[in-house]
């Protein structure tokens, strides 16, 4: 997938400093929402968009479709070939992102404010009007076997996949959205008209927009860039319950560095519990070099270079999972230390100072995500994705600062199940045997 970054960057001290950003929520003529962040001292916006689905909704023996029409979509619209589209969008001093993940279709545009309607309109022309043309068919379908490929022999790539099939059955998440070589392989033009009129609907959008742009502006720039998406779409797939089993998984290869990835059941944001797991996580595996993971697998024992923790919350799914490298004679020992700390942090829980660390960690770092039109757009239309309230922004923190110890150690008891682990080894583990 191509992805590109304009050049023209808009730092916001006081977004840096308070993360206090005023959102505008915003309702074009037509009727689709968007939420707005005026920023008029420089003639440039940011405008992100995420259709709800992306590659979860690929056709049944149509693994791909999605992940290779968002590569094609720059490649062409109308009259213009690949190369036109591009002139066009130098010429302009534009810059257009499409990608697809699990769970959306991402699409982004940058453009100063002179060139605003004839940027939008290049960037509608893309979505509504693509080309498909056959040549570029081949060609990106190229990159992305190449990328296939790779994956095949990539340890970190094998473990993911295998612990996803393990993971997730029958629903999409157990199978790369990239497709297999033999499924890309048979996609054709229709196959990829059929996915973007799955996915692309009007109805199940995000948006934001941050720079130099009112309100009234926002509302005949939606209407004229998604006026003309179906609505509806393919239907969203459901909630699936982890098919993990405990134990341990190995997938021989000969690599000197064992790949291993692990997880049990999780929580999403929408569970009250959540923001108390996120502090836990935090300084079980996820706050770097400070977390006990790290610590006790790599300061302690010298085990791994790095090693983390994560909660994964995605929209038809939760996991609280990690993942480390270790050398083959020594990952037995790993695996080990690992399920020793989940067991131990479940029992004993944590300690008013590592709580008190985990919050100034995340409360401090919080707003200096907010450093730019475009990071500002990606966060707001995330935030819309997972159904986050529009003040999610300035009330975040105190949600983090509410956590008390009683709550978290609660959550480490009643959430933490190191007997139900199951861990996924690519390599060729010693003194390490497969548990099913």
């Amino acid at each position: 997938m191509i992805r590109f970054v304009l050049p023209v960057v808009l730092a916001l001290s006081a977004f840096q400093a308070h993360a206090e950003i005023k959102i505008q929520q915003v309702t074009s003529p037509g009727g689709i929402s968007a939420w707005l962040v005026e920023e008029h001292s420089i003639p440039f916006t940011a405008l992100d968009m995420r259709f709800a689905g992306g590659a979860a909704l690929d056709e049944a023996g149509k693994r791909g479709a999605t992940y290779l029409m968002s590569g094609l979509l720059e490649e062409g619209t109308g009259d213009m070939d690949a190369r036109d589209f591009a002139k066009a969008e130098d010429a302009l001093a534009a810059s257009y992102g499409y990608s697809a993940n699990s769970d959306s279709m991402s699409i982004s545009a940058r453009f100063l404010s002179e060139n605003r309607d004839e940027a939008v309109d290049l960037l509608r022309r893309s979505i509504v009007e693509p080309t498909f043309s056959e040549d570029a068919i081949a060609r990106v379908k190229d990159q992305v076997l190449s990328g296939i490929r790779a994956d095949a022999e990539d340890p970190s790539s094998i473990a993911s996949s295998k612990f996803d099939a393990l993971a997730y059955g029958d629903h999409p998440y157990a199978t790369a959205i990239e497709g297999t070589e033999d499924s890309v392989a048979a996609l054709t033009r229709d196959d990829l008209m059929t996915a973007k009129n799955n996915v692309l609907v009007k109805d199940r959008v995000s948006i934001a927009a941050v720079g130099d742009i009112t309100p009234e502006q926002l509302g005949t720039l939606l209407d004229s860039l998604l006026g003309a998406l179906p609505t509806g779409g393919a239907p969203l797939p459901q909630t699936v319950d982890l098919s993990l089993t405990p134990g341990v998984t190995i997938v021989p290869y000969d690599t000197p560095q064992a790949q291993v990835v692990w997880g049990q059941k999780g929580l999403g944001m929408e569970d009250p519990d959540f923001f108390a797991a996120y502090l836990l996580n935090t300084i079980l595996g996820g706050g770097g070099f400070e977390s006990r993971l790290m610590h006790e697998v790599r300061e302690k024992r010298g085990l791994t270079y790095g090693v983390y923790s994560y909660l994964a919350d995605r929209d038809f799914a939760d996991l609280w999972g990690g993942s480390v490298a270790s050398a083959n004679d020594r990952v037995a020992e790993s695996i080990s230390v690992i399920r020793d700390e989940w067991a131990r942090i479940a029992k004993d829980g944590v300690t008013e100072e590592e709580l008190d660390s985990a919050k100034k960690y995340l409360t401090g770092a919080y707003p200096l995500r907010f450093d730019g039109n475009g990071t500002i757009a990606s966060i707001l239309v995330g935030m819309q994705h997972d159904n986050m309230p529009i003040d999610y922004p300035a009330t975040r923190n105190d949600k983090v600062n509410a956590v008390t110890l009683e709550e978290i150690n609660r959550v480490a008891r009643e959430r933490l199940h190191p007997d139900q682990l199951r861990f996924v080894v690519v390599g060729k583990p010693v003194g390490l045997d497969p548990v099913n």
